[in-house]
């Protein structure tokens, strides 16, 4: 078999799950970058399986039935929303998925909200260049964080606040008081979890109903020097609506998602002192990795074996 392996932009697809034992028979190409859209076809056309990680490469139909040899996609996570999963049904391809570890993604939440009280990346770089204190670091003991989206992960990042004293307020669509109940935080609409919160976290799935959630009247209601943070996908939010908020420094931003990844070098937010960048680690870590490569390599042998595992269709 000819199997791909996507968007390993670190080079530990190998590190992490034992690939090599399948090389005396199988024929492995490992992509340590994105291969561009209008490419994806001729350059994956020869390959009988793909094992990619989730919403990194995107797989429409007209993609998924011009690569006729494909039998099997391999996606890390129990879903994966760029895949047409219809399409690989009609054209017979099996697709597998992974467990997928919540915690790094709400650590490294709680990670940019303590960098943004506490100024963290504005004394380093001041320190690098020689200087000591440029500021007051501020607290979160009393601050009220905003939870958009209380399921697995954002239920998380509310424990973590609760922990620091902070006051946790959440909404989402079918956001229910029960659940509300359960992480002991308030029910709030969305016009008062962005008026009332010192830190907006998101944790929404991006769905239609999500696409541009937060338009620019509702970072309007931010309060001055609020945070908003996004761990989730960029366009939940309005980014055009973002950016100009953030240029008139009104309101601050830690962003972990954005809508070209990587990315690009002379994007605009790079030069802003008001936003707190970080590539796309909320899932990037080594518990997380470990359970990705390894599921990934046990679902290829059993579909290799005859007898495929942990199907999505």
């Amino acid at each position: 078999m000819k199997i791909a392996i996507l968007d390993d932009y670190l080079e530990i697809a190998f590190k992490y799950a034992p690939f090599k034992e399948l090389e005396s028979e199988h024929q492995f190409t490992v992509f340590t970058s994105g291969i561009a859209d209008n490419k994806l076809v001729d350059t994956l056309k020869d390959f009988d399986v793909l094992l990619v990680m989730r919403e990194r490469t995107a797989f429409p139909g007209e993609v998924i039935n011009q690569l006729t040899n494909l039998k099997l996609i391999v996606t890390t996570g129990r879903r994966n929303d760029v895949i047409d999963m219809d399409a690989c049904k009609s054209a017979g391809i099996t697709v597998c998925g992974t467990d997928s570890p919540g915690y790094g993604t709400a650590e490294l939440t709680f990670a940019l909200i303590l960098a943004a009280a506490k100024g963290v990346i504005t004394e380093h770089n001041h320190m690098r260049s020689g200087g000591w204190q440029s500021g007051l670091a501020g607290n979160l003991k009393g601050r009220t964080l905003g939870v958009m989206g209380l399921g697995r992960i954002g239920g998380m990042v509310a424990k973590y606040a609760q922990a620091m004293d902070m006051n946790v307020i959440a909404w989402s669509t079918n956001l229910t008081k029960e659940r509300t109940q359960e992480c002991n935080v308030e029910l709030v609409s969305k016009d008062q979890l962005m008026s009332q919160s010192d830190f907006i976290t998101i944790h929404l799935r991006l769905s239609d109903h999500t696409h541009h959630l937060v338009k620019s009247e509702d970072l309007a209601r931010m309060q001055e020097g609020a945070w908003i943070v996004n761990t989730s996908r960029a366009p939940i939010i309005d980014m055009q609506a973002l950016s100009k908020e953030l240029h008139t420094g009104r309101i601050c931003a830690s962003l972990d998602v954005f809508e070209t990844e990587p990315l690009p070098e002379d994007d605009e937010l790079r030069k802003l002192d008001n936003v707190i960048l970080s590539p796309h680690k909320g899932y990037a870590s080594v518990d997380t990795f470990k359970v990705f490569y390894q599921q990934t390599y046990e679902n290829l042998l059993a579909w290799l074996n005859k007898n495929p595992i942990n199907i999505i269709t």
